[in-house]
């Protein structure tokens, strides 16, 4: 027949929207015209030949009624699975009926529900003991839905609070959250996405810089417009949002002032110098501050029955069990869990990491020995666990932070805080020759003629650095900080030229001459015109010569 596949793999193949077999490009119209007869109500339309009832029977077997003017569904809402027609031996062939609906037909209600069982598993049967074996970090499995359980930045989410005001009333402002790493900006990023999916009177839309483009914004920009249509609101979280430059930072703008999206952005970095000064205007920063010790606690605790972990107060008592959602595996003290907070320099995330990464090595060893109840010890933690790095850059905030500490803890003579800023730079990896040169400068800036023998040594450490190098020049970097700390002050000299620099800027007029008797004169040509006449080698009170130049000859930039 005309209408059935035929078995050539040279000629451009196309699906029927009908039955979903493939047919040659030729022969796919009559094909439609036919099967939308066999398949139609219609009393009348023959269905006596064989060919006809056969393609009538398979349709209805298929269980799939179709219009022509919709498109077959897919498996898992994604595109539908490109076809072959190309059999085991290569050679052209058009697939059986059977292949085509295992290839294609949608799966049923209940094995779709299976699928997502097998993809994503429950989330309350995660909290009360997950497999140790995930791939999913700790922090990400960690991540509250509600506000209630969002731990820290009271000063900003506590109650009474403008953003929790504001949040309780589903009245989001546009804002960036402005902290450092593991302090919580994605998660209440997160709890209000699930606050949105909650009430439904919003939409959510997560984006991050390190990922998205300008035209993955313009696309989520236009279904917002779309949806604000129907009067449902957008909200935009743009995580890392100082990865984009100041010039697509623009992107944002008019649809911010316009009121088309809810513009949430995360950074790391400071706003002042990393985003755009009319977004600034346009959104409220929130500035989230580090973890406290006993947050971080808190946030370990809640952690713990995720690996069938229970904690005890003491060492020698067993702790109380009973009324417990599981049955516990292992133990581990609050002596473990205070040392885990106090290590992560206030990133929840690094916490709860180091501790999912000593509870999998516990329990990998505990399977070995087959224990019944493991007893975690803040030892085993220290073995594979080392103090977390400090966190700091050099381009960023805390390098200007800390050297600004040293400076001022230099000048104020307090030589304690100036060996500790001075050491935590060291520590946190600080070039030491920057270090040092910024020494020399307090050098002559704050000790000045008050001891001019304080430049001098730091002149000396920067060459004792460039040739011995780190580490054995720590101690002599620290030698010169607390010498500097130590000497007497005196900012005579930086205070006067200041004025002396005030007065030439504010200068009217075109700028004095110098005097003749001052210039030198290397020709017969500036003898003649009086160069150096008069000049004598006799101090200023003696020669009787002015030295300032015209209009200046009472000026004192050393007085106080």
């Amino acid at each position: 027949m005309a209408d059935e596949p035929q078995p050539s793999s040279s000629c451009t193949r196309s699906v029927c929207p009908v039955c979903d077999k493939l047919f040659p490009m030729a022969d796919i119209e009559a094909h439609v015209d036919r099967c939308l007869f066999l398949n139609s109500n219609d009393p009348t339309a023959p269905e006596s030949t064989t060919n006809g009832k056969q393609e009538l029977t398979a349709a209805r077997e298929a269980k799939r009624s179709f219009s022509i003017f919709n498109k077959s569904p897919s498996v898992g809402g994604n595109k539908r699975p490109r076809r072959t027609t190309t059999d085991q031996n290569g050679n052209g062939g058009h697939m059986s009926a059977e292949d085509i609906e295992r290839t294609v037909i949608d799966l049923s209600d209940e094995e779709k529900e299976k699928e997502r069982d097998k993809v994503k598993p429950d989330k309350n049967k995660a909290k009360v003991g997950d497999e140790e074996g995930s791939n999913i970090p700790l922090a990400e499995k960690m991540r509250p839905d509600e506000l209630s359980d969002y731990i820290g930045q009271e000063q900003i989410i506590g109650k009474n609070t403008v953003l929790r005001t504001l949040f309780e009333k589903n009245t989001i402002p546009s804002m960036i959250l402005w902290g450092p790493p593991g302090c919580g900006k994605t998660t209440l990023a997160h709890i209000i996405a699930a606050h949105c999916k909650k009430h439904g009177s919003m939409k959510f839309v997560k984006l991050s810089a390190t990922m998205s483009g300008v035209n993955d914004v313009k696309e989520a920009v236009k279904l917002a417009k779309n949806d604000l249509a129907f009067k449902r609101k957008t909200i935009m979280f743009m995580d890392e949002i100082h990865r984009f430059n100041k010039l697509q930072q623009d992107i944002f703008l008019p649809h911010v002032e316009s009121g088309t999206i809810t513009l949430i952005g995360a950074t790391t970095e400071n706003p002042s110098f990393s985003l755009n000064s009319a977004l600034l205007s346009r959104c409220r920063v929130i500035v989230l501050e580090k973890l406290g010790v006993e947050a971080v606690m808190k946030i370990l605790k809640r952690a713990l029955p995720q690996y069938k972990t229970v904690m005890f107060e003491n060492n020698n008592r067993v702790p109380d069990i009973r009324g417990l959602p599981f049955v516990p595996r292992m133990m581990i003290s609050a002596e473990t869990i205070r040392w885990l907070a106090e290590i992560c320099d206030g990133d929840a995330r690094i916490a709860l990491n180091s501790l999912q990464l000593a509870l999998n090595t516990v329990a990998a060893r505990q399977d070995e020995e087959e224990s019944a109840l493991k007893r975690i010890s803040l030892d085993e933690i220290k073995e594979g666990i080392k103090k977390s790095h400090l966190m700091y850059d050099r381009k960023g905030d805390q390098h200007y932070e800390l050297i600004s500490a040293l400076h001022k803890s230099i000048r104020a003579s307090d030589d304690n805080a100036a060996l500790y800023w001075c050491s935590r730079m060291l520590v946190s990896g600080e070039d030491p020759r920057y270090l040092v040169r910024r020494m020399i400068r307090m050098a002559s800036e704050d000790i000045g003629l008050a001891d001019t023998n304080a430049l001098t040594v730091a002149t000396s450490t920067l060459a004792a650095v460039q040739a011995v190098g780190m580490p054995e020049a720590d101690c002599i970097i620290a030698h010169c900080a607390v010498y500097l700390a130590r000497a007497p002050k005196s900012r005579e000299v930086y205070n006067a030229f200041n004025r002396c620099k005030a007065s030439i800027g504010q200068n009217k007029g075109p700028m004095p001459s110098v005097p003749l008797h001052l210039r030198n004169a290397t020709t017969k040509l500036m003898k003649s015109l009086k160069y150096g006449a008069g000049y004598n080698l006799q101090h200023k009170d003696e020669s009787g010569l002015q030295y300032m130049p015209e209009g200046l000859e009472n000026e004192n930039y050393f007085s106080e």
